[in-house]
């Protein structure tokens, strides 16, 4: 992990990207427990395409899909959130740079003093 020190605030960016979500509901969850991507579908209230794009990195884990998870797994919603919200800030930090033109804006602080 780097550390990049920027206008005082330290932001700590990782080299390699975070693991997708649907990479650890397989290897971690699916796999173990001998299950087919249809089998979990079915478990979880979703169609098999719904969970296949997820798995295979063409979906994100959406607010209702991390309560089926976490319903499923004994996990808890905000796991699920907080890997999917990982990955996609990861690779809209690193995928492009159109984010940086943006202008830095202050609001002034009122004092309260009289």
């Amino acid at each position: 992990m780097q550390t990049i020190i920027e206008k005082g605030k330290i932001m700590k960016t990782r080299k390699r990207p975070p693991t997708h979500p649907g990479g650890i509901i397989l290897r971690h969850y699916l796999e173990p427990l001998g299950l087919t991507i249809s089998e979990a579908a079915a478990a979880l209230g979703v169609s098999r395409k719904t969970l296949s794009k997820v798995i295979n990195e063409r979906g994100s884990v959406t607010p209702d899909m991390a309560l089926r998870l976490a319903r499923s797994f004994n996990t808890t919603p905000e796991l699920w959130l907080n890997l999917q919200q990982n990955f996609d800030l990861w690779h809209a930090a690193h995928d492009s740079r159109d984010w940086q033109v943006s202008k830095v804006l202050r609001v002034a602080c009122e004092t309260g003093g009289n």
